[in-house]
């Protein structure tokens, strides 16, 4: 079993509704209920940026201060982490026109949000990735980012790197600027990038399948199969020296191509990943909502499950709605494979007794207009 990773604290100033809020926690799953709209979302947000990067909604900093606020918006976290206990500090100072993510871990100016990975991952699941398989590709390279980040720190950086020397090649063509050796060796950056990315997700993907296929038979979701598409298919085999010097040779082959399009129209920014139910040997785009709701659940879980057994550490989830539309022995299923995991999973519903089934497993709260009650 994972250790368990779990909250003991969370305070929250100016953050979305709450003027202030304070949870005092006891390692237990944590259950949300209350009206739509009273903040119970709000509360899963904030622990989602115990993670790097802009949250689980992934908005503009100045959207999350509380409207009417003097200032910017803190969290505050105490937590049982992977290095020990931690106290993380969180928010941004809207008097600092820079408006940058600031982070304190125990009272120390982090150099960057990518050390909360020394001390906990946060994984989740929101009503909104309903639509992830039937939407556009750019939605579902980034939750095969977040699935990889979660595994691999120094995916990010690579990710934004790559991004970085792209858009400086992108200039350069718009410009009409073809100095070989300028593209060049911006190109060879971006080959060693860009194939470091396609290979980490290969082999998360490698290492996820796996899993799936190993609980198959005891889980009570439908199973997930999973493929890379859009990048160098089916070459992932061959030595990396390799395909980055067919990669850097296809770039500077394209580069009048490319001009002309505006935008580098191959590389790792152009992939997509490709979901079919397994049992029903059917592209998730073709399944009904409900299986598709299953599959991504299914998903989610393995990749939780996925993070513990080679961080040995079991992530925190965030849960969404998690048990809309489920009846009540597939709930009853769901809680047991959540609290499986080992780690501590925050849950939202507008129904309290939905949440029956996990008993003396969880902390209830009621949230109401920006309040929470335990």
């Amino acid at each position: 079993m994972p250790h368990k990773v779990a909250l003991s604290r969370l305070k929250l100033t100016d953050f979305r509704n709450y003027v202030s809020a304070s949870l005092a926690l006891d390692g237990r799953h944590v259950v949300l209920t209350g009206d739509n709209g009273a903040g119970k979302t709000n509360l899963m947000e904030a622990v989602s940026f115990l993670s790097p990067g802009r949250g689980m909604r992934r908005a503009a900093y100045g959207d999350i201060t509380r409207v009417g606020a003097a200032g910017g918006f803190s969290i505050f976290a105490e937590l049982d982490g992977m290095e020990g206990d931690v106290e993380i500090g969180t928010g941004i100072d809207t008097s600092d026109e820079a408006t940058a993510r600031r982070l304190r871990i125990n009272g120390t100016t982090a150099r960057t949000v990518d050390e909360l990975t020394d001390h906990l991952r946060v994984l989740w699941l929101t009503p909104a990735m309903d639509g992830l398989f039937t939407g556009g590709s750019s939605d579902r390279r980034r939750f095969l980012d977040r699935l990889v980040l979660s595994l691999d720190p120094e995916h990010g950086r690579r990710a934004s790197d790559f991004e970085r020397a792209m858009r400086s090649r992108n200039k350069l063509l718009d410009e009409s600027r073809f100095d070989p050796s300028w593209l060049s060796g911006i190109e060879e950056q971006m080959a060693s990038l860009g194939i470091a990315m396609a290979l980490a997700r290969q082999e998360m993907l490698g290492l996820l399948t796996r899993l799936i296929e190993e609980s198959r038979e005891t889980s009570p979701f439908p199973s997930a199969s999973l493929q890379l598409s859009g990048f160098m298919d089916g070459q992932f085999s061959r030595p990396s020296v390799d395909l980055e010097d067919e990669y850097a040779a296809t770039l500077a082959a394209n580069r009048y191509r490319d001009s002309g399009a505006g935008r580098t129209l191959e590389g790792p920014h152009r992939a997509d990943l490709i979901v079919h139910h397994r049992e029903k040997q059917m592209e998730a785009a073709r399944c009904s909502t409900g299986e598709q709701k299953a599959l991504l659940v299914g998903l989610v879980l393995a990749h939780a499950r996925l993070v513990g057994n080679l961080t040995d550490h079991a992530p925190i989830l965030l849960l969404d709605e998690i048990a809309a539309h489920l009846d009540e022995g597939r709930r009853a299923a769901l809680f047991d494979l959540i609290d499986g995991l080992g780690g501590q999973a925050f849950m939202t519903g507008t129904d309290q007794q939905m949440f029956a089934a996990l008993g003396e497993r969880a902390q209830f709260f009621t949230v109401a207009d920006g309040r929470v009650f335990e």
